[in-house]
């Protein structure tokens, strides 16, 4: 008697599989020293915690079949690609879409100190579930087209193939709750250094996995995790 078995998930023909990996701890936000600016966007170095998860997520990934590598125009995602890079060879390649959510008046820093002292507006961003809330923050649609024209880049480019997307705790969010019809705020607060795999077909995601972190145990602690 013939025998149907269950078998593993394949990616259908013309795929693209793309790992969206967080970048790692930025350093610490203080009044004193705000974060340099990139086209308005707050542009932190890497904490040396995030450059240990930078090294551990090159490890974990170096073996797999990785045709490209993504970054965003913010350093973090470059030096966090960087060990893995430096593992397959490859350049990386900016796509500014890639950028983390805009927060208006509130970067260089100060979202993660108004977070902290859970601000009114830092509030009604989460009850409401919209970047909005902040004064001059984007919105979901203006995040939503620009998220969806590098994925579309990306998939366009590397059909049948895996990539590394190198992004922002906010970026992650966006893509997994748009991709399942979540609450727009459903998958925020993916860790540092975390991996998250979707798979690009006919204009459609699927999502695969969320905040892997079996790399990074050591790394992750109660200050970690925060957006931006």
């Amino acid at each position: 008697m013939k025998e149907y078995r269950q078998t593993r998930f394949a990616a259908p023909e013309g795929a693209t599989e793309i790992l969206l990996v967080r970048h790692g701890e930025s350093r610490p936000a203080t009044p004193d020293n705000p974060f340099p600016l990139v086209d308005g966007h707050g542009d932190p170095e890497l904490h040396e915690n995030g450059r240990q998860q930078a090294a551990l997520v090159g490890a974990r990934l170096k073996s797999h079949p990785i045709r490209a590598v993504y970054v965003s125009n913010l350093k973090r995602t470059h030096e966090t690609a960087a060990p893995l890079c430096s593992h397959l060879g490859l350049e990386p390649r900016i796509d500014a879409d890639l950028r983390e959510v805009f927060l208006g008046e509130w970067e260089g820093g100060l979202f993660r100190i108004h977070a902290a002292q859970n601000h009114p507006a830092y509030l009604q961003m989460h009850e409401e579930q919209r970047w909005d809330a902040i004064p001059g923050a984007e919105s979901w649609d203006t995040i939503n087209a620009r998220l969806t024209r590098a994925l579309n880049r990306i998939h366009q480019a590397h059909p049948n193939e895996l990539v590394a997307a190198f992004v922002h705790g906010g970026v992650i969010g966006h893509i997994l709750a748009h991709a399942t019809g979540a609450e727009p705020f459903a998958f925020n607060g993916a860790d540092n250094g975390s991996i998250n795999h979707i798979i690009m077909h006919d204009g459609r995601i699927r999502v695969r996995r969320f905040n892997d972190t079996t790399h990074l145990y050591d790394t992750i602690h109660s200050g970690a995790g925060q957006m931006t």
